[in-house]
């Protein structure tokens, strides 16, 4: 008798090894070509975002976004594999994405707006841009936020999205810029001395650059002054600086040279009225 219960409980264990020894295994093994095909992907996701010169934070997120995408997947076909229903599981999942992108809309659109910033790089760290309403040198471009520094050594933190929905000023994207100035003077000092003032005071000046060329020229015979546009070429980092100085050196010149500038006046004329 006990013969005959320990063979039936010998083929039993057979039975239950054959039926779910082989589904153990298989589930073994679609874990194991699971986490080697995550690694094979990520490592090649990093290497084709390095052969583009993306951003290495966006390398970093999206790489270690696709091995655990792929490791999901694949503990989901291993809980099939045993039996186990997953249909419900999945459902619970999508459902819990769903509500957790509901509430997070803000943080997703700067995430959203952060990879955009990472792979279209409209500005890299350093630059000096306008964007989101503010200005300032770019320190760091993180997913959800860019972070500048004032002129005046504030620290601004800007949400990705309000940058990528606004217009983007970049200052250092090319090598020169312009200066936009305007001179004026009276209407009654000479205006070939004048521009010949402002000719010697630009090209006298050894970061203005030769080409192109500075642009002096009489603009506009405005209500109480005659404007010249005087528009010279220099290096973006000098940019200031060159600025600071013409101002001073107008100023200087005009005043040697006897040219006036002027300002806005205003006559006020009193009447009294006699008496009757």
């Amino acid at each position: 008798m006990e013969n005959i219960n320990v063979d039936l409980l010998g083929q039993q264990i057979i039975e239950v090894i054959s039926k779910y020894g082989l589904r153990v295994i298989a589930a073994f093994a679609i874990l194991i070509l699971g986490r080697i095909l995550a690694n094979i992907l990520a490592r090649a996701s990093r290497k084709g975002m390095e052969r583009a010169k993306v951003d290495d934070t966006l390398i970093g997120f999206v790489s270690g976004l696709v091995r655990a995408a792929i490791l999901a997947f694949t503990v989901i076909a291993m809980l099939s594999k045993l039996g186990v229903q997953t249909t419900s599981f999945v459902a619970v999942i999508g459902a819990a994405g769903l509500a957790v992108g509901l509430a997070l809309q803000g943080s997703l659109s700067n995430f959203a707006s952060g990879v955009l910033l990472l792979i279209f790089r409209p500005f890299k760290k350093g630059d000096f841009v306008e964007a989101g309403g503010s200005s300032g040198s770019v320190q760091e471009i993180g997913i959800f936020t860019t972070v500048l520094h004032t002129p005046d050594n504030k620290k601004v933190i800007v949400p990705n999205s309000e940058i990528t929905g606004g217009v983007i000023t970049n200052y250092s994207a090319n090598d020169t810029r312009r200066i936009d100035m305007v001179a004026g003077i009276g209407y009654g000092d000479d205006i070939a001395k004048a521009k010949a003032v402002l000719e010697r005071i630009v090209h006298s000046h050894e970061l203005v650059l030769g080409n192109p060329a500075p642009v002096i020229e009489l603009s506009e015979l405005a209500d109480s002054s005659v404007n010249f546009v005087v528009r010279p070429w220099v290096k973006a980092g000098d940019y200031w600086r060159v600025r600071f100085d013409l101002n001073e050196a107008i100023k200087t010149e005009f005043d040697r040279e006897g040219i006036s500038i002027p300002f806005p006046q205003r006559d006020v004329h009193l009447f009294q009225e006699s008496a009757t």
